[in-house]
């Protein structure tokens, strides 16, 4: 029996593998090309703590769209300084690469890895419209994690030196800095610093662990090892 592309792109095993992968293509497609900013004003902040649980303490400061769609989630904010053992979700993020690159250029190669897989198995055996179809689609998940993490691992080198927006990083070293949360010890917040015109928002920590209240000017010292955040002193004029 031949069937045509469309029948089995939609069929009903495909179909919803078929959809997310057009919304996520739509939705590189309008971030890359559109310039549709999808930035919201809401006033809060995001403390990370590294001896937390990874659980955000927020208190006040900015976050846009933006960030939560393309946050680059970073092995140091999952695991930290940690006492306890890392739980399942955490060993899963950082072992197939979804911790130390963009989430959604991760998530997008699987998703496309995963959908390519499912189609041309059920296209080949004449299982995209029956039961055995849906099983095929499922343990597909599993390998399309593991060539997912060997396909996204080369880019982690290329991301480390990007922002957030894809261009160059900013040296942000000898710049002063507003405190958008109080910070003292390990604790790390957010501060905002002025470069090339632009507000931008960075992790910082305290140099020498001393508190540093919100709202208060900072100077940054220098880079963390694992180029994560900054570390800030006291700007006195």
């Amino acid at each position: 029996m031949n069937a045509t592309l469309t029948e089995v792109l939609f069929s009903e095993v495909n179909i919803v593998l078929t959809i997310l992968l057009i919304i996520l293509i739509l939705y590189w497609i309008v971030t890359m090309i559109g310039g549709i900013d999808f930035d919201l004003d809401i006033d809060v902040d995001v403390d990370v703590d590294v001896d937390a649980d990874f659980e955000p303490n927020i208190e006040g400061g900015t976050m846009d769209f933006e960030d939560v769609s393309n946050v680059e989630v970073n092995k140091e904010h999952v695991v930290g300084k940690r006492r306890k053992p890392l739980k399942a979700w955490q060993i899963f993020l950082i072992y197939f690469n979804f911790v130390g690159l963009p989430f959604m250029f991760t998530f997008t190669c699987w998703i496309f890895i995963w959908w390519l897989m499912t189609t041309l198995t059920t296209a080949l055996t004449f299982t995209y419209d029956n039961v055995l179809g849906f099983v095929i689609m499922l343990v597909a998940l599993f390998p399309a994690l593991i060539v997912n993490k060997l396909f996204t691992a080369p880019f982690k080198g290329f991301f480390r030196h990007l922002n957030k927006d894809g261009d160059v990083a900013i040296d942000f070293l000898g710049r002063k800095a507003t405190l958008l949360s109080s910070i003292a010890g390990e604790k790390m917040g957010n501060a905002e610093v002025l470069a090339d015109g632009n507000a931008m928002s960075v992790y910082v920590k305290s140099l020498t662990g001393e508190p540093l209240a919100y709202g208060s000017t900072v100077l940054i010292i220098k880079q963390s090892a694992d180029h994560n955040y900054y570390l800030v002193e006291n700007y006195n004029d």
